[in-house]
């Protein structure tokens, strides 16, 4: 029998996207697997069933996911959905591993093989698979619009017969995938861009795209591509040379945020009280804390003439284009895991030892493990 994969429509209010597209799809059939897709699953991604050929249009979310050897979601499966699954079947998704223990668990007993996208380890080999990245890149590409958009100046210079517009001063903080796209986005809508990021690596990549790189005179290295806690001394330093170029600007997009951590607070109330009238704040971490003190997860504050707006799943605001690049990832991801029509996968491979969070009635991710056994101690 060839191995059978299960899409059920996303259930999480406001999320549009969808874990597979036709393209994808098509390239799965031809690795010999069998689809069963949600009737009306991509309606939110503009994708009609209709453009899912030689895949199984199935009634509702039970349908889709019973029987099936592998089963893809965008956002944490629903619990309830799990009872539908065969013991040993293998989900793939964003799992918030740090925040669904309930989940983790309910998966532990149904002995169902779950890997988590926010932990597919960030090495050269797996560059295609890491959604966080390509979901990031669509947050920060939307923070630059949702700044122009909230901001009551132009973002170009325009010379007109009424006389010279200077362009928009935009500061991002976090050079990391979001805040690249960022970067580049708001220099593409004319700006003057300048970012900062304390992994002094990511200066000529700033540089690369024409901004500017704010040297704070703090650096903070980590391994896997992450930034390190800073010292109370550091914070300090950073803060104070941060406050200053952010006081001068029209817009400040902040992008700082590491999975299943709370955001950084990087910006304060003092410092947005020292920003000019008018100016704008986009949040892009507002879901995990935000990157400001006054930030509120999916309202726009106003402080002191200043708006903080802190958007939350902006991905699936560009659902058609969030949902291509993430159903490439996951296909990216099972790949090499189905051969001969078959699910094998190969636990040697760091990508899978890497990225299962449970497997076999068991917590395979260590972090994880901790968390749920010290919150049931």
């Amino acid at each position: 029998m060839p191995v059978t994969i299960g899409v059920p429509a996303e259930r999480t209010p406001g999320e549009r996207r969808l874990a597979l597209v036709p393209e994808v799809a098509s390239r799965l059939i031809k690795l010999g697997a069998k689809i069963r897709i949600e009737t009306g699953a991509g309606n939110g991604a503009q994708i009609p069933d209709a453009d899912f050929t030689d895949c199984e249009i199935v009634a509702d979310a039970q349908a889709a996911v019973t029987g099936a050897d592998v089963v893809l979601t965008v956002q944490p499966p629903e619990p309830e959905l799990l009872e539908h699954m065969k013991a040993g079947a293998v989900v793939v998704g964003f799992m918030q591993p740090h925040a669904k223990h309930a989940l983790v668990r309910a998966m532990v007993e149904k002995k169902i093989t779950s890997f988590s996208m926010e932990l597919v380890p960030r090495i050269s080999r797996a560059q295609s698979m890491d959604a966080l990245s390509s979901q990031g890149a669509v947050a920060g590409y939307k923070a630059a619009l949702i700044a122009a958009n909230t901001l009551d100046k132009f973002m170009p210079m325009l010379t007109t017969a009424a006389g010279t517009i200077r362009p928009a001063q935009v500061l991002v903080i976090g050079a990391g995938v979001a805040g690249l796209q960022a970067i580049a986005t708001a220099k593409r809508l004319g700006a003057i861009v300048e970012a900062y990021d304390v992994r002094s690596a990511t200066r000529e990549q700033v540089q690369s795209l024409g901004a500017k790189f704010v040297d704070t005179g703090v650096s903070a290295e980590a391994a896997g591509g992450y930034a390190r806690e800073l010292t109370d001394e550091e914070k300090a330093k950073q803060k104070e040379a941060l406050d200053a170029r952010i006081a001068v600007m029209d817009a400040v997009i902040t992008t700082a945020a590491v999975p299943g951590r709370p955001a950084p607070k990087i910006i304060s109330r003092e410092a947005v009280e020292r920003m000019k009238t008018g100016a704008v704040i986009v949040d892009i971490a507002a879901e995990t804390g935000g990157n400001c003190e006054l930030t509120k997860a999916g309202e726009t504050v106003r402080h002191n003439g200043v708006s903080i707006v802190g958007p939350v799943n902006i991905p699936s605001t560009l659902a058609t284009h969030a949902s291509a690049m993430y159903a490439r990832n996951l296909l990216n991801f099972l790949q090499p895991a189905i051969k001969d029509e078959q699910l094998a996968i190969d636990w040697e491979d760091e990508v899978f030892a890497g990225a299962v969070l449970t497997h076999d009635g068991e917590i395979r991710h260590e972090p994880t493990a901790k968390a749920i056994e010290g919150a049931s101690s």
